[in-house]
């Protein structure tokens, strides 16, 4: 029997190598990865060395630095044009235009043999919809006129971890590698709802030729909430004075008060604890601070840009306290192992994790898409190999 290859994979906009931490829990080999942002790379060079990582703009790099024929190219390009805090400018701004230069060297690969068996690329899902649907429509059509079949998800981190984190995740497949029909299924509620529906509908037919509804199990219950991960004593930020808090409280609205209320009343009747999640945003015109207690946290952000930190509220027994979500919490909410190593300072180490693409969903996509498409392709090469001897 033949020996089952390692599979490889590049990683282009890196981070702190999430993707990478996915995926060689499976099994994979990363032979090229790339950021641009040398705190990301300081992290991504602690936990995966610096050997096969390039710290340089994406268009900077070769096709000629990239070895071999990767299984997989995956590619995380930055959001921020595609999302309110950009502007929705699309994939005409300075950030998420990235994906051009990204497109450009995966077409030097094909040019020379040697495109990717397989390209995953991770967004927001603002990217269906930015300038009414003409980036996506532009995304599909690259994919098509390279001759790769492709499909999208959108796969919300919720399902493994109990993070709100929503994320469009395009899964192409090179022409010349068959696609298990077990993989091709119709939309369903879990990974296609409305908004990518509508997506499909308005791009071009040529793009619509080489569509495929990725059928992909639901995952079992979540068996962890947010309380799971929080730390008595946290690491890297301290608790609130008690004035702190209450000005915090003092943000809230009714909605909110009420809602912290009732998280008050609940802990002292059952003598309990229960934890939640703090965002502050601006409504009309005034500063709010919005909690929820329902065992999940708010989608982790990037601190800067405007973006706020995410605040733990912890009611214990009717008493309230409050405080930054630590960097080890927000690891364990992009499921990262406890020995993960964080940057030490604060800002950096929730940049990382903020930044970054939840772990077990990487997994889950490689897991029913990506690897039984590059299993079956390899078992179809292998017995045409064997009935020629």
């Amino acid at each position: 029997m033949a020996q089952m290859q390692v599979r490889t994979f590049y990683e282009f906009f890196a981070g702190g190598g999430m993707v990478h931490a996915a995926l060689k829990a499976r099994g994979w080999q990363c032979v090229f990865a790339n950021d641009i942002c040398a705190k990301k790379a300081a992290a991504y060079a602690a936990n995966w060395g610096a050997n096969h990582l390039r710290v340089d703009d994406i268009r900077s790099v070769r096709a000629s630095e990239l070895p071999g024929v990767a299984d997989l190219s995956w590619g995380s390009f930055p959001c921020q044009d595609l999302s309110l805090a950009g502007g929705y400018v699309g994939l005409s701004g300075k950030q998420s235009g990235t994906f051009w230069p990204f497109w450009h060297l995966q077409k030097k690969l094909m040019a020379e043999s040697r495109g990717p068996r397989t390209i995953v690329l991770e967004n927001v899902c603002g990217a269906l919809t930015s300038h009414g649907g003409k980036d996506f429509a532009a995304i599909a059509s690259a994919f098509s006129a390279a001759g790769y079949h492709f499909g999208t998800v959108i796969a919300d981190a919720v399902h493994w971890l109990p993070q709100s984190r929503p994320r469009l995740f395009v899964i192409g497949v090179r022409g010349d590698v068959p696609i298990p029909e077990k993989l091709r299924g119709a939309p369903d509620d879990v990974w296609h709802p409305e908004t990518m529906l509508e997506a499909y509908g308005a791009i071009p037919n040529t793009a619509k030729r080489q569509w495929i509804w990725w059928r992909m199990p639901k995952p079992a219950a979540r068996n962890v909430a947010f309380i799971d991960l929080i730390e008595d004593e946290p690491t890297g930020t301290a608790w609130h004075s008690k004035e702190d808090t209450d000005y915090i409280v003092s943000l809230m609205s009714p909605l909110h008060s009420n809602r912290l209320k009732d998280a008050v009343e609940y802990t002292k009747k059952t003598a309990g604890r229960m934890v939640g999640g703090i965002y502050r945003r601006t409504r009309q015109g005034k500063q709010r601070a919005e909690v929820r207690f329902d065992g999940i946290s708010g989608c982790l952000r990037t601190p800067v840009g405007g973006s706020s930190r995410q605040t733990v509220i912890l009611v214990d027994k009717g008493e309230v306290r409050t405080r930054l979500l630590s960097p080890r919490e927000a690891a364990r909410l992009m499921g990262l192992s406890e020995d993960y190593k964080l940057p030490l300072r604060y800002n950096d180490a929730y940049y990382i994790c903020g930044d970054g693409v939840a772990v077990p969903v990487v997994q889950w996509i490689a897991e029913h898409v990506v690897e039984p498409v590059l299993d079956a392709a390899d078992a179809q090469k292998e017995a045409t190999k064997i009935a020629a001897e």
